[in-house]
C-alpha cells in the first residue's frame, strides 16, 4: 500500500488573527514534515514576539469590548453546540490530517475527532446548567457567588492527538466566555489550523478565537510572559512545564500543567489475567505509545510473572504495525525523527537493564520513517532508566513484586504521578491500593475510560491543578463573592462620639 497525502490540503499554513489569516510579520516560516518519509509536505508561519503580540492584542480587545464575555451562557452554548456539529460531520477529514501529520494509525484518529466534538458538547452543556453558591443568613445578609470570564486564556498543547487535545482546552476556555490564543505544537500544526474555519462557520465573532503558530521557545515563552495573558493551561513534557512555571510566576498568572508521566500497572494474581493482558498492552502500545497516560511500567506478583511476560511479549510481537493510513495497523510512525532518535537511544539503554523479550530496534519491512517495533522489557530494576524516565513511544518494562507493600513502593518510586492502573479480584484490596498511590488518577480493574466530569491531572512531577468538569469552569473563571445586608448594616460608629 503506498502512502497517499490527503487531498485539499493548504499550500502553506498561516497564523489566524482577528479573524484573519496572516503570515509572520517577518516572514518566518518553518517546514512541517510528515513521518513516514520524513520529507517536508507544507511550510507553515513562524511567530516571533511581535506577531504573538498582536495576537494577544486581538484578543483582549475581544474581551474588552466585544459580546462574547457578555453573551449569555445560552447563546455561547448555541454555538458550541455547532462546533460540535461540525466537527463531527468533518470526521474522515479530521482524521485522515490528524493520521497524516501525526503517524497516528487512522482507525486511532478517528476515534479522537469524535471525542473533540464531545469536549465541546460537555462544556456547551455544562455552562447552562451550571448552578453556584448562595447563603442565607436568615434576616440578616444574603451572600451568593458571581462567576465571571478571566481574559485571554494561552492554550499550548502537544503534539500526540494535537485535535483532541486543543478541544479539550478550547472548549471550557470559550464556554466560560474567554478569548483565546492557542499554540500548537509545532510538529503537528496541521489540524490545528481547521479551527478557524470551523468557529467561523459557527458563528464566533472574530478576536474570540485566536491561532499562533511557531516554536515553544519562541511563541510560546511569548504568550507565557505577556502581560496580558493571565491563564496559561499547558499540555506537554515536564521540564518545559517547570520553566514555563517559573517564567509565567513574576506576572501571577493562573496556571494549569499536564505533564510527563510513567504510570504503573499492577497486576495481582488474583486478576482476570485475560483483561489485564488486553488492557496492559493497549495501554502503552495504542497511540503508538505517544501518550501521558501509557501504563509503560507494568509491575506483575510473581506466582504469575513468568506465564505473564510470555503472553505479553506474544502479544507485542504479534501488534500490526504498518502505514497510518491503514486500517488494520495498530502502531504506525512516531511524530519526528528527533522523537524516534530518543525513543531508539531508550530502546538500546534497555537492552543493559532489563531482559529484551520483544522488539528492541526498526520492525521488519520498515527500513525508513519514525517507526519503532513494539519494545518489551523484562525483569527491569527499580533504578533502571527505562523504569524511571518517561519514554514516550512502544516500549514497556515489566517488572515482579511479591507483596502488596513491595508493590505499592514500586509504584510510587519515580517522579511522576499522573495515573495507575490496578488489576485484582479482591474490591478491598483495590481500593485501599488505590488510595495508597501517589498519582492523580487511578483506574481499578478499567482502562483509560474518561469520565469528562472528572478532574484530570497528575501530582508530583505530573503536573499542577486539574481541568475535567467543573475544575476546568473553576480555572476558567474568577469567583466573586457578594454580600447584601437585609437588615441594619450593623457597622462600629467610629468616630460618632459618645
Amino acid at each position: 500500500m503506498t502512502y497517499q497525502k490527503p487531498e485539499g490540503l493548504p499550500e502553506k499554513i498561516q497564523h489566524f488573527i482577528d479573524g484573519k489569516f496572516v503570515d509572520s510579520i517577518g516572514g518566518a516560516e518553518f517546514e512541517v514534515i510528515e513521518p513516514v518519509s520524513n520529507e517536508t509536505y507544507i511550510m507553515s508561519a513562524s511567530a516571533q514576539k511581535e506577531d504573538v503580540d498582536l495576537a494577544v492584542a486581538a484578543a483582549k480587545r475581544a474581551f474588552d469590548e466585544g459580546p462574547w464575555p457578555k453573551m449569555l451562557a445560552r447563546e455561547r452554548s448555541r454555538i458550541l453546540h455547532k462546533v460540535a456539529d461540525i466537527v463531527e460531520s468533518r470526521d474522515e477529514q479530521l482524521a485522515l490530517i490528524e493520521s497524516w501529520d501525526s503517524g497516528l494509525p487512522i482507525t486511532q484518529a478517528k476515534g479522537q475527532a469524535r471525542r473533540a466534538a464531545e469536549n465541546f458538547r460537555f462544556f456547551a452543556d455544562l455552562i447552562v446548567a451550571q448552578q453556584d453558591n448562595a447563603f442565607r443568613v436568615p434576616g440578616r445578609q444574603m451572600n451568593y457567588v458571581n462567576r465571571k470570564p478571566i481574559g485571554v486564556a494561552g492554550l499550548i498543547t502537544p503534539w500526540n492527538v494535537p485535535f483532541m487535545q486543543e478541544s479539550w482546552k478550547l472548549a471550557p476556555a470559550l464556554a466560560t466566555g474567554n478569548t483565546v490564543v492557542l499554540k500548537p505544537a509545532s510538529y503537528t500544526p496541521l489540524s490545528a489550523a481547521l479551527w478557524p474555519e470551523i468557529f467561523r462557520e459557527a458563528g464566533m465573532p472574530d478576536g474570540v478565537f485566536n491561532l499562533i503558530l511557531g516554536s515553544g521557545g519562541v511563541a510560546g515563552d511569548a504568550i507565557v510572559k505577556h502581560p496580558d495573558v493571565p491563564l496559561i493551561s499547558f499540555t506537554g513534557d515536564s521540564s518545559t512545564g517547570a520553566m514555563l512555571s517559573t517564567n509565567a510566576a513574576p506576572f501571577l498568572k493562573g496556571l494549569s500543567l499536564e505533564l510527563g508521566g510513567k504510570s504503573p500497572s499492577v497486576v495481582f494474581a488474583d486478576a482476570d489475567l485475560e483483561e489485564a493482558l488486553d488492557a496492559t498492552v493497549f495501554s502503552v502500545f495504542s497511540l503508538n505509545g505517544e501518550r501521558c497516560t501509557a501504563g509503560s511500567r507494568v509491575l506483575v506478583q510473581r506466582d504469575i510473572y513468568d506465564d505473564f511476560v510470555a503472553r505479553y511479549a506474544e502479544r507485542a510481537k504479534n501488534i500490526v504495525v504498518g502505514l497510518p493510513s491503514d486500517p488494520a495497523t495498530e502502531v504506525g510512525a512516531l511524530v519526528h525523527p528527533s522523537h524516534f532518535d530518543k525513543v531508539m537511544s531508550y530502546v538500546e539503554i534497555g537492552k543493559s537493564e532489563g531482559r529484551l523479550v520483544a522488539g528492541g530496534g526498526r520492525p521488519e519491512g520498515f527500513p525508513e520513517g519514525n517507526y519503532v517495533a513494539p519494545t518489551v522489557f523484562a525483569d527491569v530494576k527499580p533504578d533502571a532508566r527505562i523504569f524511571q524516565e518517561e519514554i514516550f513511544g512502544p516500549v514497556v518494562a515489566i517488572t515482579p513484586f511479591d507483596t502488596d507493600e513491595e508493590a505499592l513502593e514500586l509504584a510510587n518510586d519515580t517522579k511522576y504521578g499522573l495515573a495507575a492502573y490496578v488489576w485484582t479480584s479482591n474490591l478491598k484490596r483495590a481500593h485501599n491500593f488505590a488510595h495508597g498511590i501517589e498519582s492523580g488518577m487511578v483506574w481499578l480493574n478499567s482502562n483509560n475510560v474518561r469520565d469528562l466530569r472528572t478532574p484530570f491531572g497528575g501530582v508530583k512531577a505530573s503536573g499542577l491543578g486539574r481541568e475535567g468538569g467543573y475544575r476546568s469552569i473553576d480555572f476558567y473563571t474568577t469567583q466573586q463573592s457578594i454580600q447584601i445586608t437585609l437588615n441594619e448594616a450593623h457597622s462600629p460608629r467610629f468616630g460618632a462620639g459618645k
